[in-house]
């Protein structure tokens, strides 16, 4: 297991890393639908709640985007992991 964490590259963690922090992003979002208002301190969509749907759903592309490609290294770096049976 160590060694295909090491094998690894690091396209695969920083994709993976990506992938967490728009799903992070996703979920505040769906649960704290003021949060932009209240850490910036301006209202553009003037509380119609656009700009919130419209980060929700990138969120939700870039999660499932980042953790395919994320899904694709890891199979690399196991495919080159020697079979021990």
């Amino acid at each position: 297991m160590r060694k295909m964490m090491r094998d690894v590259r690091m396209r695969g963690w920083i994709e993976a890393i990506a992938a967490a922090i728009s799903g992070i992003l996703l979920i505040v979002t769906l649960v704290w639908r003021d949060w932009i208002e209240e850490v910036f301190g301006v209202d553009p969509d003037q509380h119609s709640g656009a700009l919130e749907w419209v980060i929700v759903a990138l969120a939700a592309c870039a999660t499932l985007t980042f953790s395919l490609l994320a899904r694709g290294e890891w199979r690399r770096a196991k495919a080159l992991q020697p079979r021990t049976e």
